[in-house]
């Protein structure tokens, strides 16, 4: 069961806790219960985690909420520990090209900061 972190910029920002301080409660409160699914469960269902096709092992969580739909991207650090790097609320049918290179950006950034 994965450890879920949330990615920290050089300067200390964290972008996932923006993207949750701009929503309503509930919608963060629906958030929050499918990450926890996510921490607790040994298998995920499809319906909230896939591997997203064309990426550097990018993955997305998938929530629905009131006809809103949200999506957190983010990627497995090692098997235990899996870190968000973007949200974002989903208006098209594809995941916006820009916030998938903003994720692979991201964890690029990461683990070349773990290494050294």
């Amino acid at each position: 069961m994965p450890e879920v972190n949330f990615y920290e910029s050089k300067s200390g920002k964290q972008p996932i806790v923006d993207f949750l301080n701009s929503l309503t409660g509930k919608q963060a409160q629906k958030i929050a219960w499918v990450l926890q699914l996510f921490e607790e469960k040994n298998i995920v269902p499809k319906q909230y985690f896939k591997k997203l096709k064309s990426t550097d092992d990018i993955w997305e969580i998938r929530i629905i909420y009131s006809g809103d739909i949200f999506r957190i991207l983010g990627f497995f650090e090692s098997n235990n520990i899996f870190i968000l790097t973007n949200g974002f609320i989903k208006k098209t049918q594809k995941t916006p090209f820009n916030e998938i290179k903003i994720a692979e950006e991201r964890k690029r950034e990461y683990i070349e900061r773990k290494k050294k």
